[in-house]
């Protein structure tokens, strides 16, 4: 039968964080002749090869990819219950910290909390807001485990995951004439006050695009900088505009009312964190939460419903 140590699963790792010896040895505070031989014992034992030597790197091979999983899984399972003996012994509450962009922070990550609570109710909760150019540093310098985007963070050391897509809406003040309408096309837009997002931003650039191919003139209005704003300026009857649904998820928004856009036009939600950093099991638990609620807030509604129905 083979059998594989903690210990084992340790050094595989810090190879794999590493990808040299040397660095896996630095990690880990031993010597790099002690990590060597104890791979090539590992592999000896197991009879299979874990990694490829090229150019001096060692890159996880293909054939061992299923290893690799499980061993991330079991290392996950080590550093959550590290995490949670080093708190015990410090005496200091185990926290969790991570991050959103403001659309999404407004109403879902609030939700995403309160299951969380639920679940770790002494869980010390860090939730920072963040725009997408503020993410990287947050990352690589670790002040948070995770980030949750509505655009990919551009950076070698950051690994973006798109965890949900929701639909582009039409927001109106409450009592304007489009209200009558049960789906609202561009071609009702053009000639309305717009209140929009610059179309050099990434999301500008997204809700931009219906108007493009259309062929139509996007004539803004006034800009903001944050779907908040957008949302803000619209309830106080200073035009229209239009939205990712993630970012009007709440039921009762009084002074707003929400429609259908005719053309597709999605937003994705990404979930950023630092390449190679393993996770902890309140961050994982977390993101998945994001997941449901994020599902749950784009099959909300329906064109020609309103949201609480």
């Amino acid at each position: 039968m083979k059998e594989i140590t903690l210990r084992q699963i340790e050094v595989i790792q810090a190879v794999m964080l590493r990808g040299t010896i040397s660095g896996a040895a630095e990690h880990l505070g031993v010597s790099a002749p002690g990590i060597s031989r104890l791979i090539k014992h590992t592999e000896e034992s197991l009879g299979i090869r874990l990694f490829e030597r090229r150019a001096g790197l060692f890159i996880p091979s293909i054939e061992a990819g299923t290893v690799f999983d499980q061993i991330r899984e079991v290392y996950k399972g080590v550093e959550s219950l590290q995490m949670a003996l080093n708190s015990l012994e410090k005496g200091e509450d185990v926290q969790l910290a991570f991050a959103s962009a403001p659309s999404v922070a407004q109403f879902i990550a609030a939700r995403v909390i309160r299951t969380l609570r639920g679940r770790y109710p002494d869980l010390y909760i860090d939730l920072n807001i963040l725009k997408i150019e503020e993410t990287v540093d947050y990352l690589l310098l670790e002040r948070g485990e995770f980030v949750i985007m509505s655009s990919p963070v551009n950076n070698a050391g950051i690994d973006n995951e798109e965890i949900a897509q929701g639909r582009v809406v039409v927001i109106l003040p409450e009592g304007h004439p489009l209200e009558s309408k049960d789906v609202i096309s561009v071609h009702d837009l053009v000639h309305e006050p717009l209140i929009g997002i610059d179309p050099s931003d990434p999301y500008g650039a997204i809700i931009a695009r219906p108007f493009r191919e259309a062929g139509l003139p996007m004539r803004h209005s006034m800009r903001g900088r944050f779907a908040q704003t957008l949302v803000s300026l619209v309830r106080h009857g200073l035009g229209v505009a239009m939205i990712d649904e993630f970012s009007v998820a709440e039921v009762y928004m009084p002074g707003v009312v929400r429609k259908p856009l005719a053309e597709h036009v999605t937003v994705s939600s990404y979930v950023a964190t630092k390449k190679g950093r393993v996770l902890s099991a309140f961050a994982d638990f977390t993101i998945r939460q994001f997941r449901k609620e994020l599902a749950h807030a784009s099959h909300h509604w329906a064109p020609g419903k309103s949201p609480a129905e």
